[in-house]
């Protein structure tokens, strides 16, 4: 197939302009790279000849196919040997001042009609293309590293963008085997838009003393199925590029309390502790290998105490018949006796709140998190309030790990760990629907294929449902008085009436 774009170039090869260079050489196009440093043009050049003789050994390309992938790759020695191209794609430093610059000096080399495509994962490209002649050919054209892996793509339009730019810019990434979707030129776009709820949240949930880094991250991914938990995740994309783009959206969002940064990461950046690739972030890496804490043991617990359960539990017929199956003793009485463990399960509540409200004995009541099926998690999340006694605390721990299943004990807080993030993953995401920053499905796609959640966060309200995420926002609200739990109009609407958050509003 005849690609969209015969002839492209890439400004700029670092990771990004290879990864960008590789998968459209492949897709047929002549690639043209150009950095105002030869040495790495030419280090880039090798880096991407290599990649296509690694996948030859392990035959996932032939030879024929190989040999004619390189000859389309060359090198320019100055801005105007991209007179020719159809495509110049700008994969240089993340500066506005910068970018624009460089736009500039190629809307006087290219032809009229050629397509002008910034890699930026977060700048405005209205404000790229404000100060150029032909603005309407300007388009975001973001990728994510590693490009050949990462098979998403966001198409941007600014103002000024012709529809036409991006419909070609959509199909020529398909052609290089992406997904593309299109996003409103709003600051973060899809992806790191809505990735705002998962490290931000959690980064939260550290500042308030609730666990620490490796326990939040054992429980998102063992109770809501992340491959990577936030922690790690920041690890691996390292502070110097994530928390400047925590604080650039914060920013253009005129300080959104919802995207406030964290002191943490600042902290951490300007320690120079960025994450896995100088061998120290969240965690210290030995030979690459995150060195993480053993978890506590189960506590050894000799006389169990009787268990009550408040009537306002969620799930609390499912949590009812766990403790049958953990072989509690279960009291059933309007309120606990002297001795009892008294377990609530609120949504959105702290502990120690709901044992005023229930007028229960703080000092022996704990929590655990019910906001998911049991049976769908590898893990149990119980809080302690500051009054909890320590055989209590102990108790549950023992009493629910019987089974063998992992549990997490944390401190008290309004919502548990992945109620939290949850809510807000799920809120900041009906926002960017309300915003129509983007369709549904496409805001799916990209969190799927870009952040690599186990659902999409829209797919994620429908399965833990939208009243129950309604609640926890409500009720996270009212405990800590910030607007950032605030829900929002498209979440309200749709928990409200209980209608399928993917259904498309008219």
């Amino acid at each position: 197939m005849k690609p969209v774009y015969a002839h492209i170039a890439v400004v700029g090869t670092g990771a990004m302009g290879r990864g960008i260079a590789q998968i459209a050489a492949q897709a047929g196009s002549t690639v043209t790279l150009y950095d105002t440093q030869p040495a790495a043009m030419a280090a880039a050049q090798q880096a991407i000849t290599s990649q296509w003789d690694k996948l030859l050994e392990k035959g996932r390309m032939d030879a024929a196919t190989v040999a004619a992938c390189k000859a389309r790759l060359q090198c320019a020695s100055t801005l105007a040997d991209l007179a020719s191209c159809d495509l110049v794609v700008e994969a240089i430093v993340e500066r506005l001042e910068v970018k624009a610059a460089l736009f500039a000096q190629l809307e006087e080399i290219v032809r009229p009609d050629a397509v002008l495509a910034s890699n930026t994962s977060s700048l405005s490209i209205t404000a790229i293309a404000a100060k150029l002649k032909h603005p309407q050919r300007v388009a975001g054209y973001h990728f994510f590293n590693p490009v050949p892996l990462m098979k998403v793509v966001e198409v941007i339009a600014g103002l000024k963008t012709e529809s036409t730019v991006c419909t070609g810019l959509s199909e020529y990434a398909r052609q290089m085997g992406h997904t593309p979707v299109t996003a409103q030129d709003t600051p973060g776009f899809i992806v790191n838009h809505a990735g705002r709820g998962y490290g931000t949240e959690a980064l939260r949930i550290v500042s308030e003393g609730v666990a620490d880094f490796a326990t939040i991250d054992r429980i998102l991914k063992d109770q809501a199925g992340f491959k990577l938990g936030p922690f790690e995740l920041m690890d691996l994309t390292a502070l110097d590029v994530s928390h400047p783009v925590m604080e650039s959206i914060y920013h253009q969002y005129y300080e959104e309390p919802r995207y406030r940064p964290s002191v943490i990461t600042a902290q951490r950046l300007a320690g120079g502790m960025v994450g896995r690739k100088v061998g120290e972030g969240f965690y210290r890496y030995d030979n690459n290998v995150a060195q993480v804490p053993p978890e506590p043991p189960v506590p050894q617990v000799q006389d169990m105490p009787p268990v009550w359960v408040s009537p306002r539990a969620a799930r609390r017929a499912e949590l009812l018949q766990l403790l049958k199956d953990l072989g509690a003793k279960i009291e059933t009485g309007q309120s606990p006796s002297m001795h009892a463990l008294t377990l609530v399960a609120p949504l959105g509540f702290d502990i120690t709140t709901v044992a005023v409200v229930e007028r229960l004995d703080p000092a022996r009541t704990v929590g655990i998190d019910m906001l998911i099926d049991d049976a769908a998690t590898k893990r149990r999340v119980l809080a302690t309030n500051p009054a909890t006694r320590a055989d209590m605390r102990d108790a549950a721990h023992a009493l629910f790990a019987r089974d063998g299943k992992a549990v997490s004990v944390i401190r008290d807080s309004g919502g548990f760990v992945t109620q939290r993030v949850v809510a807000t993953i799920v809120n900041i995401a009906t926002d960017i629907c309300q915003q129509r920053i983007c369709t549904p499905a496409d805001l799916e796609t990209a969190v799927t294929l870009g952040l690599g959640y186990p659902l999409g966060p829209l797919a994620m309200g429908n399965l833990y449902g939208p009243t129950n995420v309604l609640e926890v926002l409500f009720n996270m609200q009212t405990v800590y008085g910030d607007t950032r739990y605030r829900p929002s109009p498209w979440l309200r609407r749709r928990g409200a009436i209980g209608l399928s958050l993917l259904h498309e509003e008219e």
